[in-house]
């Protein structure tokens, strides 16, 4: 194989890297509930890696196309050829096992002319009953393409109201947060409130007592005082 300065080559290891992060993070889903948010946002986080292992694979196949005529041997580009099919193969398996059908038909939808073609020959040949069963075979395959593209897009929808219910579920924790607070802070006032009140009546005390024991001594100062002078 060509050194790995070689975009075709860069490009398909950075596509088999992440593959194989795809086929982690499936082995790594077995192990999360069966249902909740975590699961569904495990889920489209496979999903969204395997969209974008899709445009890869559409790039090399592009950069493959392009290459210059004798810039590498044939057993090369013929190798080449088999690692991509290779590393399609698995990608379509796993975008399968998510039912995502529009990952399954990116090449129908890239190459329309090569469908069309295709339609041409298996209509070639056939008399009027065979075009009609033809007809039929082609309308039941669009009805499955149909009901995945219905899959999809509940699964989707499914994947939203998770999201929604769970910011939903992170706005009233921080409202109940702001309550708290506010709660809190009017307890503490009301205790500041109190311990001003206890204060200044511990100081009134303190001044009654210190008043109460200067009278008392200036009348036992004037017991004294008459009683000596009595006696004088």
């Amino acid at each position: 194989m060509a050194s790995f300065s070689d975009p075709w080559v860069r490009e398909y290891s950075e596509a088999s890297r992440l593959a194989d992060d795809v086929t982690s993070m499936i082995a790594d889903r077995g192990s999360l509930p069966q249902s909740g948010p975590e699961i569904m946002r495990h889920t489209s986080a496979i999903r969204r890696k395997i969209t974008i292992l899709g445009t890869r694979l559409d790039s090399l196949e592009a950069l493959l196309s392009r290459i210059p005529p004798k810039s590498i041997t044939d057993k090369e580009l013929h190798k080449r050829q088999d690692m991509l099919s290779n590393l399609k193969s698995r990608a379509k398996q796993m975008a399968t096992s998510f039912n995502m059908s529009n990952f399954a038909n990116r090449e129908d939808l890239l190459g329309q002319s090569k469908k069309a073609a295709d339609d041409m020959s298996r209509v070639a040949g056939l008399d009027n009953q065979g075009i009609v069963s033809l007809q039929r075979q082609v309308m039941k395959e669009q009805d499955e393409g149909l009901e995945k593209l219905e899959e999809t897009v509940l699964s989707t929808k499914h994947i939203a109201l998770a999201v929604n219910e769970e910011l939903t579920l992170h706005t009233r924790l921080i409202d109940d947060l702001d309550d708290h607070v506010d709660v809190t802070n009017s307890r503490l006032q009301r205790v500041q409130k109190r311990l001003a009140i206890l204060n200044k009546r511990v100081k009134g005390g303190c001044s009654c007592m210190a008043l109460l024991i200067s009278v008392v001594a200036i009348v036992f100062l004037a017991v004294i005082a008459w009683l000596l002078i009595k006696h004088l």
